[in-house]
């Protein structure tokens, strides 16, 4: 009975994991499609660039500020209910924007409803799998960061293609009714650890430990805040995340700047989805052999040197290069957020610390798509902003060499 048990529990969290692989894909997938919105939106309003970023800024600002909320009721109610909830904010959003005609609606369907929706994305889905696979949680999220990457190369090519067949407007709704139909299916799915799919009467010990619920020794999030480790994480996760949203979402209109066609552009975004794939599969599978910390390290790295790069790209191929090179950094980053968490900290209070270290990323990925978008409106040229992003790079990695574990 006990092997049974085990094995019952551990094929359930296979499909927990394809259940947050679907979320991952559809959710980020969604809303990085944006930049592929933007001509269309320029053409048809006039709007400014840094209007139209703006309204992302605030969706990912709203994605961590109700984010913290969402992480601390996951960690008392789990996350089924939660994600059915934000899963019919999220298709609200997109399909309310296929109605938009002014500044006030875009900021209120993309920046408001949206991000209540994508509030959901990233803190459950990880923390969920940072509950269910303890013993390979690099590799696990790593692979489920993966659906991120999917979603990234899959969703902007769709939308482009469905923008230039149904035009901007209809697009918006298709990819709303999709993916909150999507969501909200795989939310039924989803057990908050492997004690709540359990029965009761069929736990023991042994299970549980192969399972991986290793709570003794994780820190509250009364301790976790009053330590340095907590303050350096969130002010690392700002600077990156700053970095990393703002190329997503200006990298299309900039291509299209230096020459590219839409389909080269939309290209180029999805050749970032495609290899992210690659680096958040090897930097999961290498966290769990190396660590956090030196996996961070190295992604900012590559993240440096992709930027250098971008200052001279300025055709199709060398786009494309810094693509790839880009693309390994940011799936990398992108995948070590929840295991250092639970590294440095435990998984008691997971989905708090998470929470409230993803709200700091998404201040600084709401802040950063409008800074550059008013770098570019006042110089004309993305290189100020893309040298900004050098050297924040240069300070996280800096940051993250003076985080250390906790005893």
């Amino acid at each position: 009975m006990r092997g049974d048990s085990i094995t019952t529990i551990k094929s359930y969290g296979y499909i927990i994991f394809a259940a947050c692989f679907a979320i991952q894909a559809v959710g980020i997938g969604s809303y990085v499609a944006y930049g592929v919105f933007f001509n269309a939106l320029m053409s048809e309003f006039q709007w400014s660039r840094a209007t139209i970023s703006g309204a992302s800024s605030l969706a990912f600002f709203m994605m961590g500020f109700t984010g913290m909320l969402i992480g601390r009721l996951n960690d008392l109610y789990g996350p089924r209910l939660l994600m059915s909830v934000t899963s019919l904010f999220f298709g609200a959003g997109l399909i309310l924007m296929s109605q938009v005609n002014s500044v006030l609606q875009l900021y209120l369907f993309y920046g408001v409803l949206l991000g209540i929706g994508l509030s959901s994305i990233d803190v459950i889905a990880l923390t969920t799998i940072a509950r269910w696979f303890a013993l390979r949680r690099g590799a696990m999220t790593g692979l489920v960061k993966v659906g991120t990457g999917a979603g990234q190369f899959t969703i902007p090519l769709i939308a482009s293609f469905l923008i230039g067949v149904v035009g901007w407007r209809q697009t918006f709704l298709i990819i709303g009714l999709a993916a909150s139909f999507i969501l909200f299916c795989v939310a039924q799915i989803l057990k908050r650890d492997p004690y709540e799919y359990q029965p009761i009467s069929r736990r023991d010990s042994s299970s549980s430990q192969q399972i991986g619920k290793c709570e003794d020794s994780s820190l509250s999030f009364e301790k976790t805040r009053k330590t340095y480790q907590f303050w350096n994480l969130c002010i690392v996760n700002f600077l990156v995340i700053f970095c990393l949203i703002s190329i997503i979402i200006h990298i299309v209109p900039h291509a299209r700047d230096i020459g590219l066609s839409a389909g080269q552009a939309a290209g180029a975004l999805s050749t970032i989805g495609a290899v992210s794939m690659i680096g958040r599969f090897v930097s999961g599978l290498a966290i769990d052999r190396f660590g956090s910390k030196i996996i961070m390290g190295a992604c900012l790295l590559l993240l440096i040197i992709s930027l250098l790069w971008l200052q001279a790209a300025q055709s199709l191929w060398m786009l494309f290069l810094f693509a790839c090179i880009y693309g390994l950094a940011h799936g990398g980053l992108f995948t070590a957020i929840s295991p250092i968490v639970a590294e440095i900290f435990g998984i008691k209070a997971h989905g708090t610390i998470l929470g409230i270290v993803v709200c700091f990323g998404t201040t600084g990925g709401a802040v950063g798509p409008i800074f550059t978008g008013q770098l570019f409106d006042m110089t004309g040229s993305y290189a100020a902003a893309f040298w900004t992003f050098i050297i924040l790079s240069t300070c996280s990695l800096g940051i993250l060499s003076f985080l250390k574990p906790i005893k």
